[in-house]
């Protein structure tokens, strides 16, 4: 590469669209929320607390492991799957998975808001994709979910 070869950055709402455009069955549910991004994030990046009040198949989430913006969580789902998670956490991004599991929330501001976006499912084993059942629906209900508590 030289210094003529084209870049960009992308927010963390846009990086989380590019992942998920490449996950089959992947779905993502994205909204303005009239709130700052330090009120959204600190519901949404609290992986132990709010996200678990944000994304309701969480039951709980525990982190075991954080090494910088990696980290390691152990999640049970309130139909009692457990799901060994790895992936990256910083303010406005998180993309956690595991085997069985994926879950990505990403935020950013814009103007006096922010913009959301909602990703995540069961991954179908040995391929890269989810089950589409109930994505679409569970992204737009964390969505709601976050504007009421906000």
């Amino acid at each position: 590469m030289n210094e003529l070869w084209p870049t960009t950055d992308l927010d963390p709402v846009r990086r989380l669209k590019v992942l998920a455009a490449g996950v089959r069955g992947a779905h993502v549910a994205e909204a303005y929320v009239d709130a700052p991004f330090e009120r959204v994030w600190s519901l949404l990046g609290d992986l132990e607390g709010g996200f678990g009040q944000v994304v309701t198949d969480m039951e709980r989430l525990r982190v075991v492991h954080r090494r910088g913006e990696r980290v390691e969580a152990l999640a049970r789902s309130r139909f009692g799957m457990r799901a060994r998670l790895r992936g990256v956490h910083r303010p406005g991004w998180c993309w956690l998975q595991s085997r069985f599991l994926l879950i990505g929330v990403a935020a950013a501001p814009e103007g006096a808001g922010t913009r959301v976006a909602f990703t995540g499912g069961v991954r179908v084993p040995t391929r890269a994709a989810l089950i589409p059942a109930g994505v679409r629906r569970e992204g737009e209900r964390s969505v709601g979910r976050l504007t009421a508590l906000l």
